[in-house]
């Protein structure tokens, strides 16, 4: 069995006068070394090869398809033009790759890349005989087969089959796992949608078209002498940003020239209904709430309650908020 050094390093206490600490420490190890993977060494010699031609095909394809096409064009833009027509069938062998596992998916680009095969060799073809060369247009064009042959014939080698049971399974988790996805993406673009509506009707002053009968849907117990359009400006302002403090939504009114005190404010959304806008994280009072309800005294745990409500919107809630909040928690218990 063949081995071999590899140098190593460790850590090791060292002491001088008592005083000890942690250096390196230089040491060899001699390890076994494992045979040659011939076959992984073949299956990379090949795949380097079959690059190798796809490159050498493009070089090709692109010289004879630019100079066809630079008799009725500028010569760059013939070049990039001609690009285009190896590009095809090369980006066809990628999504047959990807999709090896499939063989009703991967059916669809190995039957287009034949069809972007046959048009890219008959465009070397006919460029070979307008220079009055057929034998080289004809032996060119095969450039371009041989490298998707020799590409096919290694997916074929490398791609594992899978049976029967197993690939239904797959399609099903694929449609499950894709259905998701779609639904995530949807249920993101209608979250932004509402937050942009509500955010505008906020900034306008207008009150909330989807909740209509807010005030008379709402305990008679509970209703404060506001008006209609200032409660639902209150809302509207607390559901586009869920983390305004009471004082913002007061200043954000007053801009309006309606005169509210942070404590109304509170008053109103705390007296909202389950169908009324809701924010879309919990407002500074449920986190308040739910710190007293896990165990934090309102007395004596003011700052780890201060410091909880912050963590979770921020740092520019104030002490006051808080404490008024805790106060009528209080009295309201």
């Amino acid at each position: 069995m063949k081995t071999r050094t590899e140098p190593r390093t460790r850590q090791v206490p060292h002491t001088i006068n008592g005083d000890t600490r942690l250096v390196d420490e230089h040491y060899d190890v001699t390890v076994p070394v494992p045979p040659r993977d011939w076959d992984h060494i073949v299956l990379n010699g090949v795949t380097a090869t079959a690059a190798a031609m796809v490159v050498g095909s493009i070089a090709w394809t692109t010289a004879n398809v630019g100079d066809l096409l630079t008799s009725v064009t500028h010569p760059a833009i013939a070049y990039i033009g001609a690009l285009a027509y190896d590009a095809p069938w090369i980006s066809c062998l990628a999504l047959e790759w990807l999709a090896r596992y499939d063989a009703a998916r991967a059916k669809i680009p190995r039957i287009a890349g034949h069809v972007a095969l046959v048009i890219a060799m008959a465009a070397v073809i006919v460029h070979g005989f307008l220079m009055e060369a057929p034998e080289a247009g004809i032996v060119g064009a095969v450039i371009s087969a041989i490298a998707k042959g020799l590409w096919t014939l290694v997916m074929h080698h490398t791609a594992q089959p899978l049976d029967s049971r197993t690939q239904q399974w797959l399609l099903q988790r694929r449609g499950e796992v894709g259905g998701q996805l779609a639904l995530s993406s949807a249920l993101r673009q209608l979250t932004r949608a509402e937050g942009k509506h509500a955010a505008m009707l906020a900034a306008s002053g207008q009150p909330a078209l989807d909740n209509p009968d807010t005030d008379q849907d709402e305990d008679p117990g509970q209703q404060d002498s506001l008006s209609g359009p200032a409660r639902k400006m209150i809302l509207a302002r607390a559901a586009s940003l869920p983390d305004a403090t009471d004082e913002d939504i007061a200043a954000h009114l007053a801009k309006h020239g309606i005169t509210v005190d942070p404590d109304t404010v509170r008053t109103v959304l705390d007296s909202r209904s389950d169908d009324t806008v809701r924010p879309l994280r919990p407002t500074i009072t449920d986190t308040v709430k739910k710190a007293v309800r896990s165990g934090l005294d309102a007395d004596k745990d003011r700052e780890e309650i201060l410091s909880t409500v912050r963590a979770a919107h921020g740092q520019k809630v104030t002490r006051d908020t808080v404490v008024r909040i805790l106060n009528r928690l209080k009295s309201a218990s």
